[in-house]
């Protein structure tokens, strides 16, 4: 309301949605605003009450209101509700011009279970995109862990047991802070008909100085473990042991395998903050439609670890060589072999054009929104530029949380990790860059449930063919798909090959289909 200094009449000003300016056309808006020159002849509608009305200006405020209330609702459905923000805010508009027009909002064509679904694909005419997102078959296998009676009866005893106890250090990834990461009442509950877990050691053996054992070998078995401390237990009470994560055998008796797969499977819940963020955020990364995700591992420390460079430049290159001169000691293995070497062995991560190149080639269709799980990589978001150009619906968690959703678990890089760990998961497709505990394990889950997309990049083969320059790209796409035509998820035995962990490999021992047996595979 604005006075005017002459008279001091009181003006109102009332504001209108353009959308509605710009539907009215101006001949009728000024019909709004003028009244009619001419006197028109009198009709059942021209009577004393209605020309009233027609010169009352309070009916005028009431109708734009009206007109304004609906404008404003129709703006409000349209809006997006769960993708609060976008790396590129330009998208969005472009996005919604595309609907205006008749396309879908994700332009995506899908394939599930053989059934075309979503929108139009802009690469409609190329069969390998829209079989993107078919899932392998699991040929009906399901989680199925039957304990043999033999290990019910000796769980019983170990839960009644009161008088040893064994503390365990697990160190490494989101190990540090369990109880912060996982809910452990769950934990316990899950577990209690297997052992007994306690957050204490009880007055009793309190006073208890632990024996600690720190030199146990690699893939340690059950008989040395029992050889080397059920006598040490038994006179001390309590043992502490370390590494023990790390270093028990891959192949272990079936009922033992079983019992690594309930407590990966099972008994490791996210705590319920984290839980609720983790999905939270998938269900907005879904709110359009199916997603990938990729563990990229583009770390600074990765590529030291490894012996890798990550080629974004001569003088990244230069720093990732100076700082593996000045602390050896942290190369994982294998410190004779060469850079060349270990590319070719397939034991260096891949780089964002490795990526971006191996996902074209696999058929991802560019429209496909990508989540991508990981730490900051080495170079900032000028080192994701390759992928983003192919794929520009790139998103990670602090694309999709709203302010201060991720506060909390800002200064703690194992919460953070669990975000992403659960987004991941959820998604449709999933592919890691390079191994890691984390990738393994999300692999493993995704066996467990059905066995769910999941692209295990076959490096060993595939960098001969990223290094020739004169290979063409068609010729290139067609190697790089028919190298990974039984890399996709499908059922793979763990007993196919020694030394698989079977949280990764959860076929046979911990899933079976009771209308087919597993010599049919």
């Amino acid at each position: 309301m604005a006075v005017s200094k002459s008279n001091k009449k009181k003006l109102s000003y009332i504001s209108v949605p353009s959308q509605i300016i710009n539907s009215i056309s101006s001949t009728s808006f000024e019909s709004l605003l003028l009244y009619p020159k001419k006197k028109v002849q009198s009709s059942p509608f021209s009577s004393s009450k209605f020309r009233l009305l027609w010169k009352n200006s309070r009916f005028w405020l009431f109708l734009l209101l009206i007109f304004g209330f609906f404008g404003m609702l129709k703006m409000f459905f349209n809006a997006d509700p769960l993708i609060p923000f976008a790396p590129n805010p330009c998208a969005i508009l472009e996005e919604k011009s595309m609907v205006s027009n008749g396309f879908s909002s994700s332009q995506l064509s899908v394939v599930q279970n053989g059934e075309k679904i979503g929108g139009n694909d802009e690469e409609s005419g190329d069969v390998k995109r829209n079989e993107f997102w078919k899932q392998p078959d699991g040929l009906g296998y399901r989680p199925c862990l039957e304990f043999s009676n033999e290990y019910k009866k000796a769980s019983v005893d170990v839960v009644k047991d009161r008088t040893k106890y064994l503390m365990v250090v697990a160190a490494g990834g989101m190990n540090h802070e369990f109880s912060d990461i996982f809910d452990l009442e769950h934990f316990k509950k899950v577990l209690e008909n297997d052992v007994r877990i306690v957050s204490s050691l009880p007055s009793t053996h309190v006073m208890t100085r632990p024996l600690e054992e720190k030199l146990t070998p690699l893939h340690a078995t059950p008989e040395w473990i029992r050889s080397r401390y059920s006598r040490r237990i038994r006179r001390d009470g309590v043992l502490l042991l370390r590494s023990l994560d790390s270093r028990l055998a891959k192949d272990l008796p079936s009922d033992l395998q079983k019992l690594r797969c309930k407590v990966a499977f099972h008994a490791l819940r996210f705590a319920p903050s984290i839980l609720e963020l983790g999905n939270k955020l998938t269900e907005r990364m879904r709110s359009k439609g199916l997603y990938l995700a990729l563990h990229l591992r583009m770390e600074k420390d990765l590529w030291v670890r490894t012996g890798c460079l990550p080629g974004l430049s001569h003088e990244y290159d230069e720093m990732i060589n100076n700082e593996r001169k000045q602390t050896p000691e942290l190369l994982t293995s294998r410190s004779n072999m060469t850079y060349y070497e270990r590319k070719l062995a397939g034991l260096c991560p891949l780089n964002a054009l490795e990526v971006a190149r191996l996902l074209k080639a696999l058929g991802t269709p560019k429209t496909a929104r990508i989540f991508w799980a990981g730490g900051n990589p080495l170079g900032g978001k000028e080192a994701l530029q390759p992928i983003t150009r192919e794929f520009p619906n790139f998103y990670n968690k602090q694309d999709l949380a709203l302010p201060g959703e991720l506060e909390p678990f800002q200064k703690k890089a194992s919460l953070m990790a669990a975000v992403d760990y659960i987004i991941s998961e959820n998604s449709d497709v999933f592919m890691p860059s390079h191994g890691g505990n984390m990738g393994h394990a999300i692999q493993g889950h995704r066996a467990y449930a059905g066995h769910k997309k999941t692209i295990t990049p076959n490096k060993r083969q595939m960098f001969s063919h990223f290094m020739n320059s004169s290979l063409p790209e068609a010729e290139f796409n067609r190697i790089i798909l028919g190298m990974h035509q039984d890399s996709l998820g499908q059922l793979e035995l763990r007993s196919n090959k020694a030394g698989r962990d079977v949280t990764k490999y959860p076929l046979p021992e911990c899933m079976c289909n009771k209308m087919q047996p597993h010599s049919s595979l």
